[in-house]
């Protein structure tokens, strides 16, 4: 660590033509000589909760071999070998709160495990990614963040018992309370690093965007001038990364299909899932970086999803080819999606792994769930569920498959979650215990 009389606050943030861009945790907002663990910089597990819809293809998700270290990923999980020493895979877990309108109720019902009563109006269970950002996410700027690639096949998918409120999101601040999604990057990234107290003026204001790094430009260049080398480089590393965003951004909305009466094609601005899905993820972990938010849920695509992926060679709809009647080529394809899935969250590993945050990386101080409500999309049944932990967090084992009792509850890994992450909660959902393998 580089030790110098500039001192700055962990909250300190660039501010510029009505704007504030926040920073990321550099060594000088750690006070010269002073252990980590012993500031207000002390690490703080970031939480992720990443959803994929329609199940995974079990022989290509579950480690071989039983029980125990894992040796070998299979397809879908394989793009997170180099992480199998974080990543602990779970077989035998269930969770019922699901069951009757599954695609209605799976999202909404996977970090609550409670299932719904009959009614139009929402009423379930808080999710667990609320529970934490009670405890762990007061202190930043967004207590939880919600994010999708799209919902308007969650979004619109309804039902006459349960109504609307579970398919579009997989977060409840309350019971009664779903937090919508944000699925537009731009929008997000107003929202992140723009102005605007409210969606009508961020829509206003967006009009007048210019470069946020422009408009701060000149701060940035002044604390530049007093922090240490790493400092330079991590600042100049963090404000280039936003910069690139922006790019890419702009370059979405050069596409502008106003003009073009295509039926079903995507509104302006709206990119190709590739260039969408990643986007998202860099913004996520901007957010983080930033310190603008620990904990986030993200759809990485919507219940009843129309989208194609024939940028694999996978020319079918998912929801489609979800039911697959266990013809093989159709499981073959199924299974070349839900790989593509992982890849794009194990690239999001790989920048959190180059991120440094205090006395570590972005990486060795999170936690990650990764997986489904659904188990054989073909079923529409919820056991055994594909349900994975992956991060660096230090009270997490990771370099294993845990096969717990058959039918064990989904809750009772949820519970786990939150305790290794040093929340405390007795009971949730149909929870009967913690794993203490994890």
């Amino acid at each position: 660590m580089f030790i110098t009389k500039k001192h700055l606050s962990r909250r300190t943030v660039l501010r510029g033509a009505g704007t504030a861009l926040a920073l990321p945790l550099l060594d000088a907002m750690i006070p010269a000589r002073t252990a980590l663990a012993q500031t207000a910089a002390k690490p703080t597990p970031h939480l992720g909760f990443i959803y994929f819809p329609h199940g995974a293809v079990w022989d290509k998700w579950i480690p071989e071999g039983g029980e125990g270290p894992i040796t070998a990923f299979p397809q879908i999980l394989a793009p997170l070998d180099k992480y199998k020493s974080m990543t602990t895979v779970f077989s035998n877990l269930d969770n019922q709160a699901p069951v009757g309108p599954v695609h209605a109720l799976a999202p909404g019902t996977w970090l609550s495990c409670v299932h719904p009563a009959i009614s139009q109006e929402p009423h379930a269970g808080t999710t667990i990614d609320q529970i934490a950002a009670q405890h762990i996410g007061q202190d930043t700027p967004l207590p939880s963040l919600e994010v999708a690639t799209d919902n308007h096949g969650g979004g619109g998918f309804c039902d006459r018992d349960y109504g609307c409120s579970y398919a579009g999101t997989i977060s409840f601040r309350t019971p009664t309370t779903p937090l919508p999604v944000e699925t537009s990057p731009r929008k997000l990234f107003i929202r992140l690093f723009g102005q605007g107290d409210n969606a009508s003026e961020r829509a206003r204001l967006s009009g007048q965007y210019r470069s946020l790094l422009d408009m701060v430009g000149d701060e940035a260049q002044d604390l530049q001038k007093v922090v240490g080398p790493s400092d330079k480089a991590m600042l100049s590393d963090y404000l280039e990364s936003v910069r690139e965003i922006e790019r890419r951004i702009q370059k979405t909305e050069a596409r502008d299909l106003s003009h073009v009466t295509i039926p079903d094609a995507p509104g302006p601005g709206t990119p190709a899932f590739p260039e969408h899905l990643a986007l998202m993820f860099d913004l996520v972990g901007l957010a983080m970086q930033a310190n603008m938010t620990r904990i986030f849920t993200f759809m990485v695509a919507a219940e009843v999803s129309g989208q194609t992926y024939g940028f694999i060679g996978v020319p079918d709809a998912f929801h489609p080819l979800s039911h697959h009647n266990n013809e093989q080529a159709k499981m073959e394809r199924l299974a070349k999606v839900q790989t593509y899935h992982t890849t794009a969250f194990a690239k999001f590993l790989d920048k959190l792994a180059k991120m440094p945050d205090g006395d570590g990386t972005m990486l060795d101080h999170s936690m990650f769930l990764y997986g489904s409500n659904m188990s054989n999309s073909n079923a529409h049944n919820h056991y055994p569920l594909p349900i994975s932990i992956i991060g660096g967090w230090k009270t997490l084992k990771g370099g294993q498959h845990i096969v717990p009792p058959e039918h064990t509850p989904l809750a009772n890994v949820l519970l786990t979650f939150l305790d290794r992450a040093g929340i405390p909660q007795d009971k949730l959902g149909d929870s009967t215990g913690k794993l203490l393998e994890i």
